[in-house]
C-alpha cells in the first residue's frame, strides 16, 4: 500500500497548484474585463467574483463573503468555503477522507485502504468503494526479515517470528519491530544457600540453557520438569538446611520455573501443550493470539478459568501464554510453613471462636500449583481468577478449615503462605474451588486453628483436677470430723459441694468440640450456670452467717440450716429457670458451653455475681473493722503481731472463701488481656485448694483429727496428750458449736 498512498498524495497537491494557476489568469481576465467592461460594471469587484452590476458583485461557487452571497462593499472579499470542516462538512462514506481545495473539494480512501477501481479520488459517498488494502500479501510493508508482516484491517504489523524476541528498546507487533533469536533465561543457584544437590541441579539446568534452541524448547521444558523431579525426590542436604534457607530456595526455585516456563512457552510450536512426567509433575500450556472470553486450561492437579484478556495484560502483544505447573514433591522442602492470614479473615476467626489466634498448623494436601502468564503484572488483576485445586480426601476437624493459600516471597528471600487476595468458594468430591485477584504459586491446606493458648489450658486443667481433689478433701473432712460440726462447717460443706460439681462439669464439658450447640452443650452450660450460680449463693451466706457470728454476737445463733438449703439452692434454681424461659437460646456456644454472649444474656450470672461480690465485701470490711475493735476490747494486752496475724488470716479467708477473686472476672472484657486471664484461672482453679488450707490445715481441731486417722491406718498408738487435747476440744466444741468460726 505504501506506493499507492505517495500517489494518492502527490495529486491533490498537482490540483492545487493547477487551480491557483488557472485562478491567477482568471483574475487577470476580470481585471482585463472589468477595465473594458461596459460602464453598468462595478470596477473594483474581488477576486473569486463576478460582476452583477454597477454596484454589486457575486462570489464564484464555493467562495463566500462575510456579508453572504452578493458583494456591495469594495471592502469584502470571496473567501473559499472549507467543505469539510463543520457545519456544512461533506460526507465521503466509510474509510474515506474529505481534502478540502480552493472552490471545492474532493474524497480519498484512509490509509491501508484503495477504491476497487484503482482510482486515486473520488467526489461524493455513492462512489466510495474503499477496501481495505493487504500489505503484506502485496508486499507493500516495510517488515524486518526477523518478523512476520500480519495484515490488519486498514493496516499492518510487523511479529516476531515464533522462538525470537523483540531486541531491547523495540515491542512486538508495531510497524518498526525488530526480533533477536530466544535464549534460555539466566537460572543461577540463590545466593547465600550452601547445598551439594541444589549445586548439581542448576549445574544440569547450565547444560540445558548451552544446548538449547528454540526448535527444542518442547523437549527442553520436559527435561527441566524431570530435572525438578530429581531434586524434590531426593532433595538430600537440602532437608538440612535452616528453616528460613529452604523457604528461600523453594522461593527462587518457584519464582525461576514459572520465568523460564514462560520464556520457553512462547517458542512451543501448536496452540497447546501438555505433559506428565513420571514423577508426577504435570504441566499444561495454551498459546494463542490475543483476544477477549473466557479461556479454561487445565489437568489432573488443577483447573483455571480466566479472561484471555488477562493473560495477555494491557500491554501485550503477540502470542499469549498460560500455564499451570502442578508439583505434587514440594512437601519436603515446605515443611513447617508460616501461614499469613488476611487481616479479615483472622478477625473473623477470633469472632467465631471468641478468642484470639494463638498459631496455624498446616498440613498441605494438594499439589502446588505454579499459575504464569505472559502478562508478568499479576500483583492485582483486573478480572478475578477461579480455580479447582484437587487433593487427598480430608474432612475438616473441629477448628479446622481447607483454604487456598498462595506463596509469597519475602524481601529478605525466604517466603511463607499467605491467603490475602484469594477466597474459598467451597469444597466438594475431594476439590476446592478458589478465586484470587492474583497468581503465584498455589495449593489447598488443612489449617488447624489454635484459639487456645496451651500454657493457659494446661493451668487451668491442672488446678482444676488439684481443685477436685481439695474440694473432695474437704467435703469428707466437713462430714467425718465431729468437732468442727456447726452451722458455719454446714455452709463450708454446701459451698465445696457446689464447687466440686461445677469443677467436675467444667474440667469434662466446657469445650463444644462439634462447634454445633446442641442439646448437650445447651444442658451443661444450664448446670454450669446453677452450679456457679448456686456456690456464690452459699458464699453470700457464708458472708451473711459470719456477720452474725462476728458482728452481732450474742445477739443471734445465724439461719437454719434448712432456710440455708433453700436459699443457697432455690434462689439460683429461680434464676436459671427464668433465664431459660426468657432466652433458652442463650445457654450455648459455638466453641465453649456457657452463656451466649450476645443480647445480654450473661447478665443473668453476672448480676447476681456483682451484687454477691460487692455485698461480701462490704461484709468482708465491716467484719475487719469490728474484729480490729473486738481484739482490743477483749484482747488489750494482745501483742501487735498477733493482731496482724489473725487480721490477715481472716482476711485472706473472707478473700478466697467469699469469692473476691471473681473481681479479676469481671475486668476481662478483652480476651487478648493475658495478664488478667492468667490471674483468673490461677486463682480460681485453685480456689479448692485454698478452701483445703483455710478450713482444714489451718483448723487446729482437724489436723489433731488427721493425725488421729494416720495413727489408726499405720498402726502406732495415739499419745495421751493428743487424746487429751482432742478430748477437752471436742468439749469446747459442744458449748460453742452454734459460734464456732473455723479459724
Amino acid at each position: 500500500m505504501g506506493g499507492a498512498r505517495r500517489g494518492g498524495l502527490l495529486v491533490p497537491h498537482v490540483l492545487g497548484v493547477l487551480l491557483i494557476l488557472s485562478e491567477a489568469g482568471g483574475g487577470q481576465w476580470a481585471s482585463a474585463s472589468a477595465a473594458s467592461a461596459p460602464p453598468g460594471c462595478a470596477p473594483w469587484c474581488p477576486r473569486n467574483s463576478v460582476c452583477v452590476n454597477a454596484t454589486a458583485c457575486r462570489c464564484h461557487p464555493g467562495f463566500s463573503s462575510w456579508s453572504g452571497e452578493i458583494i456591495t462593499s469594495p471592502a469584502d472579499s470571496c473567501d473559499d468555503i472549507n467543505e469539510c470542516g463543520p457545519p456544512l462538512a461533506a460526507s465521503c462514506g466509510k474509510f474515506a477522507d474529505c481534502q478540502n481545495v480552493d472552490g471545492s473539494y474532493y474524497c480519498t480512501c484512509s490509509p491501508g485502504y484503495g477504491l476497487v477501481s484503482g482510482a486515486t479520488m473520488f467526489r461524493n459517498e455513492s462512489e466510495n468503494t474503499c477496501q481495505d488494502v493487504d500489505e503484506c500479501s502485496s508486499r507493500q510493508h516495510p517488515c524486518h526479515n526477523s518478523t512476520a508482516c500480519i495484515n490488519t484491517v486498514g493496516s499492518y504489523r510487523c511479529r516476531c517470528r515464533r522462538g525470537w524476541t523483540p531486541l531491547p528498546g523495540f515491542r512486538d507487533n508495531q510497524n518498526t519491530t525488530v526480533c533477536e533469536e530466544m535464549s534460555f533465561p539466566t537460572w543461577t543457584l540463590p545466593p547465600g544457600i550452601q547445598s551439594q544437590r541444589l549445586s548439581g541441579f542448576f549445574k544440569r539446568v547450565q547444560d540445558l540453557r548451552r544446548r538449547f534452541t528454540p526448535a527444542s524448547a518442547q523437549d527442553t521444558v520436559q527435561d527441566l520438569i524431570q530435572s525438578v523431579d530429581e531434586l524434590l525426590k531426593a532433595p538430600g542436604d537440602l532437608e538440612t538446611l535452616a528453616l528460613p534457607d529452604r523457604h528461600h530456595t523453594v522461593t527462587h526455585l518457584l519464582s525461576g520455573l514459572e520465568e523460564v516456563l514462560r520464556t520457553l512457552a512462547k517458542a512451543v510450536p501448536g496452540g497447546s501443550f501438555t505433559y506428565q512426567s513420571p514423577a508426577g509433575t504435570e504441566l499444561s500450556l495454551v498459546i494463542q493470539e490475543q483476544g477477549h472470553g473466557n479461556v479454561t486450561l487445565g489437568q489432573s492437579h488443577a483447573r483455571m478459568l480466566l479472561d484471555w484478556a488477562v493473560a495477555a495484560g494491557a500491554a501485550g502483544s503477540g502470542p499469549a501464554v498460560a500455564g499451570i505447573l502442578s508439583n505434587p514433591n514440594m512437601q519436603k522442602l515446605l515443611a513447617n510453613a508460616s501461614l499469613e492470614l488476611d487481616p479479615e479473615r483472622q478477625a473473623e476467626l477470633e469472632e467465631t471462636h471468641e478468642s484470639p489466634l494463638y498459631g496455624v498448623q498446616l498440613s498441605l494436601l494438594s499439589a502446588v500449583n505454579s499459575v504464569f502468564l505472559s502478562n508478568t503484572n499479576t500483583t492485582k488483576l483486573d478480572h478475578k481468577v477461579t480455580f479447582a485445586f484437587s487433593h487427598s480426601p480430608e474432612k475438616p476437624g473441629t477448628r479446622q478449615e481447607l483454604i487456598c493459600a498462595f506463596w509469597k516471597g519475602a524481601d529478605d528471600g525466604g517466603g511463607h503462605w499467605a491467603t490475602s487476595g484469594c477466597r474459598t468458594l467451597g469444597s466438594r468430591n475431594n476439590s476446592t474451588t478458589c478465586q484470587c485477584s492474583h497468581l503465584s504459586s498455589f495449593a489447598v491446606l488443612m489449617a488447624h486453628y489454635d484459639v487456645e493458648d496451651e500454657l493457659l489450658a494446661l493451668i487451668t486443667t491442672v488446678g482444676l483436677a488439684l481443685s477436685l481433689v481439695c474440694l473432695l478433701l474437704c467435703i469428707l473432712t466437713f462430714l467425718l470430723v465431729r468437732p468442727i460440726q456447726g452451722s458455719r462447717t454446714t455452709l463450708h460443706l454446701h459451698l465445696c459441694i457446689c464447687l466440686f460439681v461445677g469443677s467436675a462439669i467444667f474440667l469434662a464439658g466446657i469445650d463444644n468440640q462439634g462447634g454445633e450447640v446442641g442439646l448437650r452443650c445447651r444442658l451443661v452450660a444450664g448446670l454450669l450456670h446453677y452450679c456457679f450460680l448456686a456456690a456464690f449463693c452459699w458464699m453470700a451466706l457464708e458472708g451473711l452467717e459470719l456477720y452474725f457470728l462476728v458482728v452481732r454476737v450474742f445477739q443471734g445463733q445465724g439461719l437454719r440450716t434448712r432456710w440455708l438449703c433453700l436459699l443457697g439452692y432455690g434462689v439460683p434454681l429461680l434464676i436459671v429457670a427464668i433465664s431459660a424461659a426468657a432466652n433458652k437460646q442463650g445457654y450455648g456456644r459455638p466453641r465453649y458451653c456457657w452463656l451466649d454472649l450476645r443480647g445480654g444474656f450473661l447478665w443473668s450470672f453476672l448480676g447476681p455475681v456483682i451484687a454477691i461480690i460487692l455485698g461480701n465485701a462490704v461484709i468482708f470490711v465491716t467484719t475487719v473493722w469490728k474484729l480490729t475493735r473486738k481484739f482490743s476490747e477483749i484482747n488489750p494486752d494482745v501483742k501487735k503481731l498477733k493482731k496482724l496475724r489473725v487480721l490477715t488470716i481472716t482476711a485472706v479467708a473472707q478473700l478466697f472463701v467469699l469469692g473476691c477473686t471473681w473481681v479479676f472476672g469481671l475486668f476481662m472484657f478483652d480476651p487478648r488481656s493475658w495478664m488478667l486471664s492468667y490471674v483468673f484461672s490461677v486463682l480460681n482453679c485453685l480456689q479448692g485448694l485454698f478452701l483445703f488450707v483455710l478450713h482444714c490445715l489451718l483448723n487446729k481441731k482437724v489436723r489433731e483429727e488427721y493425725r488421729k486417722w494416720a495413727c489408726m491406718v499405720t498402726g502406732n498408738k495415739y499419745s495421751e496428750f493428743t487424746t487429751s487435747t482432742s478430748v477437752s476440744s471436742q468439749s469446747q466444741t459442744r458449748a460453742l458449736r452454734s459460734s464456732e468460726s473455723g479459724i
